[in-house]
């Protein structure tokens, strides 16, 4: 306790005078407790001094009980040598004797199985004299097995000679096995009628002899059955292409002849398996030498012919030894080309389609495992697909050939025959003429993937984009040209496209059918890449093709622009030569405008409704695009414009843009509207600026035209002045005040169809400001003012405004721009 916190205790124990009194007895009391303290000081002191002592004792007694213990161990492990030594000086003995035992043991045994070795041997070389097959198969078996027991002995002299007796007794029972196998095939066998079943026996001896001498035995077997072949279609009479069909009845025929007398070879030996390879390689080996004699192209159908006889050959062989069903596969694959438009029956066909493949599958793993119950065919993988018919693959351009040339005189007739137009309740609104050529190339896929899967089917694809190109240019070739000529040029339509209403709905099947095309040619480039060999798969490539199509879309929606556009062009030229500069009052929308209108929704419905949303809105935004900037361009066509007649054109624009507004919902596609909108709006709204422009006071007017069309260029300002009816004198000064101050006012947030027009206060003039406008602000207010009664109010607040200002100098008009 330090010395202030030992005060403020003496404190907190006497605050006061009164309580000093206590001093007396606190004393006593803490002199109590130092005491009582002390006394367990001293107690403590004394039994840790006692407790050391008696730990120094525990100590020492555990170092002479440690000492006491490694002292009987050693006396242990000395009994423990001891003990042992002892035990080896009794058991010496006893350990000799079983030595002896197991040597006595051992060499009895030995001599036992030397003594059933040599009469084994010697029972085996009788059999083999006598050709007893069955009987010697089971003494190959045990003389093996005796044999193996004596591999340890293998440089004793006796062992020798009886290794070189059993190896030679080995090569007598093979030469008699080989002997009567070569009459197998000759006849014999019906005459003879035990030697089939000598000849199944002398299998068995085959067995138990190395493997070795049952794949010289097979071989030679197989080579002699094949001999024949060879000789009869090595012959000039059938060395020929067009008799291939006979190589296979041969074999099929042979089979089945033989098919009692080879059930003499053990199913494990696969004779059949191993006799059609070898049939395989050998005609594989005679067709490629004809194929390669022959002088001139091979006859088409003559080489199908035979290919398809071999497919059909190799797929039996398959099936017989391996199953599969790898050409189901194919076929389903190529009928899913072009399947349906709804996303919710493709969901249902994908999952229909990956239903049967898994059913078929599993199908094909049920043959499997039922066939190797029957055949365990050896060299897992060897698959007989291919392995004649891979010969022809070099052969097949003429087969190519044929059908490039077919598929385009399918093309030609199809476009001939093409009617240009829908049947009603027919789904897609797509051509005949696309789905039927897709018809005639999957035909035409299914026919090639039956017959290759490899180069050939890989040029029959680059025939196939070929013909899909020249569709798409058939379907370009269609669409209305604009004219040419000098008699066009002469009349002002070079270049223009007129298109009738009929036109306009064959513009939207091509666009309808083009989509389709690409669509399809994207589904056929991946069934053909599942479908062809794997080297293959990268160069299985649609994009080209798809991007002719995608090239036939666009030009066909500009060409719908386009031919809209013609229309237009009567109106445009009827909106130049109204008389705006005589104008006498404002009335309702001009003539022009009421045939835009017409003009509009007698197109667009139908285009709404052939149209994909798609391409209806890239149709909308081409659309914009170039009929806004248009009317803006044809403003500056007009001779002269009074104010009148600005205001009469304002009208005009604003039902204009009314019109291109609702385009969308005559199409009844208004999903992808508001860009649209937006785009018509900005474009309209700087033909109505420019109206604002013209009808702005000449002292002002380059103020509003900064204020209003800020990117404005000094030509335009100049042709504005021109509109107004200035003369060039002073047109002059106004254009060098123009120039002095620059183009535009730069303030990027001007939009004047949309700045909310203030309360208009009388405005009172002052010698400062006579014929002037004070500031850009009140440029775009008056601006703004001009276009109110048109754009908020409707027509009827437009006249009253138009009809005030005619009748009176200080009307509403005037006020504006007479301060």
């Amino acid at each position: 306790m330090d010395k202030s916190s030992a005060l403020e205790y003496i404190n907190q124990m006497f605050p006061n005078e009164a309580s000093l009194s206590g001093v007396e007895p606190l004393m006593q009391k803490i002199q109590n407790e130092i005491r009582t303290v002390d006394a367990g000081i001293l107690a403590a002191v004394r039994q840790q001094s006692n407790s050391g002592t008696k730990a120094k004792e525990d100590l020492a007694a555990a170092t002479r009980a440690v000492e006491e213990l490694m002292y009987k161990i050693r006396e242990i492990k000395t009994k423990a040598v001891q003990s042992e030594t002892m035990v080896q000086e009794i058991c010496r003995d006893i350990k000799k004797l079983d030595f002896a035992k197991k040597h006595i043991t051992t060499t009895i045994t030995a001599l036992h199985r030397l003594t059933m070795l040599v009469s084994a041997v010697e029972q085996l070389q009788v059999m083999a004299s006598k050709r007893q097959y069955k009987e010697a198969a089971a003494q190959l078996e045990a003389v093996n097995q005796l044999c193996s027991h004596f591999e340890a002995y293998r440089d004793i002299l006796k062992i020798i000679e009886l290794r070189e007796k059993f190896k030679n007794i080995k090569q007598i029972l093979k030469s008699h096995v080989f002997s009567d196998f070569s009459s197998l095939g000759t006849g014999k066998e019906t005459e003879e009628t035990n030697l089939l079943q000598q000849l199944s026996d002398a299998c068995l001896v085959v067995d138990a002899l190395e493997p070795s001498v049952r794949e010289e035995l097979v071989n030679n077997f197989c080579n002699r059955e094949l001999t024949s072949y060879e000789q009869i279609f090595e012959g000039a009479e059938l060395a020929k292409l067009d008799k291939t069909e006979r190589r296979y009845a041969w074999i099929k025929r042979r089979m089945r002849s033989n098919e009692e007398i080879w059930k003499i070879f053990p199913s494990s030996w696969h004779v059949s398996y191993r006799l059609c390879i070898l049939f395989c390689k050998k005609t594989r080996k005679q067709l490629e030498d004809i194929l390669a004699n022959l002088k001139e192209k091979p006859d088409v159908g003559t080489l199908l012919l035979a290919l398809q006889r071999t497919l059909e050959f190799e797929d039996e062989l398959a099936e017989k030894f391996g199953g599969g069903t790898q050409n189901r596969e194919i076929g389903n694959e190529i009928e899913e080309i072009g399947r349906g438009t709804n996303s919710s029956s493709n969901a249902l066909d994908i999952r229909k389609k990956y239903e049967k493949k898994l059913a078929a599958h599993q199908g094909g793993d049920s043959e499997e495992k039922d066939g190797s119950k029957d055949l365990a065919v050896p060299g897992a993988g060897f698959n007989f697909r291919g392995i004649i018919s891979s010969c022809f693959e070099p052969h097949l351009t003429v087969y190519v050939e044929l059908e490039e040339k077919t598929l385009m005189e399918s093309l030609e007739k199809l476009v001939q025959e093409e009617t240009w137009d829908i049947e009603e309740g027919s789904q897609g609104s797509v051509l005949s003429s696309s789905m039927q050529l897709f018809l005639i190339i999957k035909r035409s896929l299914k026919r090639c993937s039956a017959l290759t899967k490899n180069q050939t089917l890989f040029n029959l694809f680059k025939v196939f984009q070929r013909v899909l190109k020249a569709y798409a240019t058939k379907l370009f070739a269609r669409l209305p040209k604009g004219g040419t000529g000098i008699v066009a040029a002469a009349t002002g339509m070079d270049g223009q496209i007129k298109t009738s209403d009929r036109d306009e709905r064959v513009i939207c099947y091509i666009v309808n059918s083009a989509e389709y095309c690409h669509k399809t040619a994207g589904e056929l480039a991946e069934s053909v890449s599942k479908i062809i060999d794997s080297q293959f798969t990268d160069g299985v490539d649609m994009s080209e093709v798809q991007d002719e199509f995608s090239a036939v879309i666009t030009k066909s929606l500009v060409t719908l622009v386009h031919g809209l556009e013609t229309k237009f062009d009567i109106e445009m030229a009827a909106m130049t030569r109204v008389p705006w500069g005589t104008l006498e009052s404002v009335g309702d929308q001009s003539e022009y405008v009421n045939t835009i209108n017409l003009i509009l929704t007698t197109s667009i419905p139908a285009l709404g409704s052939l149209l994909s949303p798609v391409y209806f809105q890239f149709f909308l935004d081409k659309l914009a695009s170039s009929l806004g900037p248009r009317f803006y361009s044809n403003i500056f066509k007009c001779k002269q414009i009074s104010e009148t007649g600005a205001q009469q054109m304002l009208l005009d624009t604003q039902a204009v843009k009314t019109i291109l507004l609702e385009v969308p919902s005559l199409g009844r596609q208004t999903s992808g509207a508001a860009s649209y909108s937006k785009f018509v709006s900005r474009e309209m709204s700087k033909a109505e600026a420019l109206l604002k422009v013209i009808l702005s006071p000449v002292d002002s007017v380059a103020d509003t035209y900064r204020a209003l069309l800020p990117e404005g260029t000094p030509m335009e300002f100049q042709r504005i002045l021109e509109l107004k009816g200035l003369k060039k004198a002073d047109q002059q000064s106004i254009l060098d005040d123009f120039n002095k101050h620059g183009p535009g006012i730069k303030q990027s947030q001007i939009a004047p169809t949309i700045v909310p027009a203030p309360p208009v206060a009388p405005v009172v003039p002052s010698p400062s400001a006579v014929g002037l406008i004070a500031s850009r602000e009140d440029v775009l207010t008056r601006a703004a003012a001009l276009g109110r009664g048109a754009a908020t109010t409707g027509f009827k607040r437009f006249l009253a405004l138009t009809e005030a200002a005619k009748d009176r100098k200080d009307g509403p008009f005037r006020k504006l721009f007479n301060p």
